[in-house]
């Protein structure tokens, strides 16, 4: 029989993107997994930089996706369920400013009963911090508030200043200090791949020793997490190959994406374009987002890899395409300053990355498949002459609706999926 599990919690959040939210979590997970502890980490919302990033911090442990919207609710609370059996400190980042969104990162606290650290750049304010940290605890009723943390700060007495200002109902959890050694490179769509970092280790370790020295290691109050079961797919995969594309080209991957096609029996065949490997044998294809645009001549020279895939979709296999891989699937593809690559050309079209995001937002499809949840964001704008199968729709009403092509078994579009939205549906895309 299912019991209530409870097990320390933490939600880390902000006022705004940018605050340190990343740096903040990781340095806790390092500190605490250094001690010894069993912490498990999740991300808020779409995001595929920042998991790469926290689950380095955490020796490798994958960071999964908790949205009440993309993943669904069962999906979070069964999540949340598994990791409280078996971890000492569960860490949740936050998305955005802790209200921004709908569902937003306070949404998630309160229903899930997670209390809030609210971590905000104290690097060009005084006095005003308290304020600011006294409105982002009262603005919703219920919202349970561990503590304030500040980032950047440049001295001693500035941080003394910070924790003054705080009203006595809100404790003060410490501040990391403004020091180059500790920022996390950013590049567009987020930070920097953690494993593109030299010394990013070192870096991590330096963050987790600045926090101990600076700011509280007190674990928060134990949460009580319900049980709680995931959707089950009935699709069964056992036998199938899956070749996937996975490289500093083609580095977002959703974790419990994988999980469900291993729970499927799907064999799963991972290659690098960028290393010269060969499309291993396989049945089905899937080209997962990432960064083919700061990759162009390696890619433009792998003619092998251009006919492998033609010929695997020409024999009506199965091909999935995302975002990165929507633009690798295009006859050419252009970085900032314009000059044109050749891609793979599976899809008739162009596209050219631009300085400023082309889409952004949440995206639910209705394939023939079923239905699935993911989201878009991208700074690619593409040109492409074929008739869509469908649009996706955008649950906020926002501009976003990006469309789904496809030729024969081949499905491309800029929407990332999340699988276990619909394993089913999911699961029939990659399927012979």
């Amino acid at each position: 029989m299912d019991v209530v599990r409870h097990c320390p919690a933490l939600l880390v959040s902000a006022p705004a993107s940018g605050q340190g939210k990343t740096s903040v979590t990781a340095a806790l997970a390092r500190w605490h997994r250094n001690q010894g502890r069993r912490v498990r980490v999740f991300k808020t919302g779409p995001d595929f930089l920042d998991p790469l990033l926290l689950a380095r911090a955490n020796g490798g442990e994958p960071v999964y996706q908790l949205d009440l919207w993309m993943t669904g609710e069962a999906d979070v609370r069964a999540r949340l369920y598994e990791a409280a059996g078996d971890s000492d400190l569960i860490l949740v980042e936050g998305v955005m400013g802790l209200f921004d969104g709908d569902p937003s990162s306070a949404d998630l606290a309160m229903q899930l009963g997670l209390p809030v650290m609210a971590v905000i750049d104290g690097s060009a304010m005084a006095q005003t911090f308290g304020a600011l940290a006294l409105g982002l605890a009262r603005y919703r009723q219920g919202l349970s508030m561990f503590g304030v943390a500040a980032n950047r700060i440049g001295s001693a007495r500035h941080a003394g200043m910070l924790r003054d200002s705080l009203p006595t109902e809100l404790a003060w959890l410490g501040a990391l200090p403004r020091d180059a050694a500790l920022a996390l490179p950013e590049r567009h769509l987020g930070l920097v791949v953690a494993d593109e970092l030299g010394g990013i280790d070192a870096r991590l370790d330096a963050l987790a020793e600045a926090w101990a020295q600076h700011a509280s290691t007190e674990l928060p109050p134990p949460s009580m997490f319900q049980p709680a079961t995931r959707l089950k797919a009935v699709t069964d995969l056992h036998g199938v190959r899956i070749a996937i594309a996975r490289d500093a080209a083609f580095c977002f991957l959703y974790p419990a994406n994988l999980d469900l096609l291993r729970e499927a029996g799907a064999e799963l065949r991972f290659f690098s374009p960028l290393a010269g490997d060969a499309l291993p044998g396989c049945d089905a294809v899937w080209l997962p987002g990432g960064y083919p645009e700061l990759h162009l001549p390696v890619l433009a020279q792998r003619d092998d890899l251009r006919a492998a895939l033609r010929a695997h979709r020409d024999a009506g296999k199965p091909l999935l395409a995302e975002c990165g891989g929507l633009l690798y699937a295009l006859d050419t593809l252009a970085g900032r300053d314009g000059a044109p690559f050749a891609m793979a050309g599976l899809l008739p079209g162009t596209a050219v990355m631009q300085s400023r995001f082309v889409a952004l937002g949440m995206q639910e499809v209705e394939l023939p498949e079923g239905t699935l949840r993911g989201h878009t964001f991208h700074y690619g704008c593409a040109e492409i002459a074929a008739t869509p199968l469908t649009l996706a729709r955008n649950p906020n009403g926002g501009p976003s609706a990006e469309a789904v092509y496809r030729d024969r078994r081949m499905t491309a579009s800029f929407v990332h999926l999340y699988f276990p939205s619909n394993p089913d549906a999911a699961l029939a895309l990659l399927r012979p």
